[in-house]
């Protein structure tokens, strides 16, 4: 009686857990379905099973109206080949307020954004992203705008930032990645919170230039802005910070400035940037785009005069000196050198 008893209950068991599970694989289906589908109807090119690509602004710009972004205007990267993607679209290890992406609690769906997939290979992403490039510049051939010489060096692309959306030092393989777009000759901006250092310092292959956002000059504004999912990640970026001197490649410090939250305290973010002693220093408007318009107001947008203000005051506290700027992008580039360095597509 007592062992049919136990045969029972553990049938009972299996019963719950299996119905449980498929209601929760339900339950995440549906939302990673409504989630697809907002990101495709903002353009997102979805690749493999947590990567995308994303057609920028600045590739438009620059094959149709002979416009380049301050990208390559600072740094010689060309606008119309390069590939805006990233390795985990869906993951991050905050929720900043003035980002673009879709963070978890958005459109009314919520997802784990710090548990992680079973990750794609470099080699298949890499192979997705410029499949998906491809295809987005396929749209071109019908513009009677589009310049034709452009068009055709864009279908080689030469650079790719890894700064769409999501923390790119949580994909496993980083190191392979970069190594894989290099193998190809591409230039390489990667994009990081700079909250994950112990990822950052077992980087095998550096990219082409290293961006740490550092967009809170304390730990109360950076947790009001860019809400963390941990409580040491303040403590992290700080180790990161400690880091960026190791590193080879050009270092930048990328300070995204929304207005009436995070461009005070100069003394305290000058402090951070002596730290790191970046190559560069970015100081960029944040832009009322994408998911951020949820969070964020019109208003939140900073004027080019604000950033070059914010600027000149960095100026003086750092010793570092404004040595280019784009009012079109509201960016502030200061340095230590005199003139940026360009890369040279070969």
């Amino acid at each position: 009686m007592l062992l049919k008893l136990d045969l029972f209950i553990k049938e009972v068991l299996i019963f719950y857990v299996c119905t449980h599970v498929a209601s929760q694989c339900c339950m995440e289906n549906q939302v990673l379905h409504t989630l697809l589908q907002a990101l495709k109807k903002q353009k997102y090119h979805l690749v493999g099973r947590h990567s995308a690509v994303k057609r920028c602004k600045w590739l438009y710009e620059a094959i149709v109206h002979d416009r380049a972004c301050y990208k390559q205007k600072f740094y010689g990267i060309k606008s119309h080949q390069c590939i805006q993607m990233t390795p985990s679209l869906f993951y991050c290890t905050q929720q900043c307020l003035f980002c673009w992406r879709a963070q978890s609690g958005d459109l009314k769906i919520r997802w784990n954004e710090l548990r992680l997939p079973h990750w794609d290979s470099p080699e298949e992403i890499v192979e997705g992203s410029l499949r998906a490039q491809a295809k987005i510049l396929s749209g071109y051939k019908g513009n009677p705008n589009t310049n034709w010489k452009k068009l055709t060096e864009a279908l080689v692309p030469r650079h790719v930032a890894i700064s769409l959306t999501g923390e790119p030092t949580l994909y496993e393989p980083l190191s392979e990645l970069l190594r894989a777009f290099h193998n190809k000759r591409f230039t390489t901006f990667l994009v990081s919170n700079g909250t994950l250092p112990e990822k950052l310092e077992a980087l095998s292959e550096e990219p082409t230039q290293l961006y740490i956002s550092v967009c809170a000059p304390t730990e109360q504004v950076f947790k009001q802005v860019c809400r963390p999912h941990s409580t040491e990640a303040w403590t992290k970026l700080n180790e990161t910070l400690n880091l960026l001197p190791s590193f080879r490649c050009p270092t930048v410090i990328r300070m995204t400035l929304v207005k009436g939250l995070n461009m005070t305290a100069v003394e305290e973010y000058a402090q951070l940037i002596k730290k790191a002693d970046p190559t560069y220093v970015e100081a960029k408007a944040y832009m009322h785009v994408g998911f951020s318009n949820l969070r964020l107001s019109y208003s939140n947008m900073p004027a080019h005069k604000d950033i070059h203000t914010f600027g000149e005051l960095l100026a003086e506290k750092t010793g570092y000196k404004i040595i280019d700027e784009s009012a079109e992008s509201r960016v502030v580039l200061l340095s230590k050198l005199e003139k940026p360095i360009r890369f040279v597509f070969s």
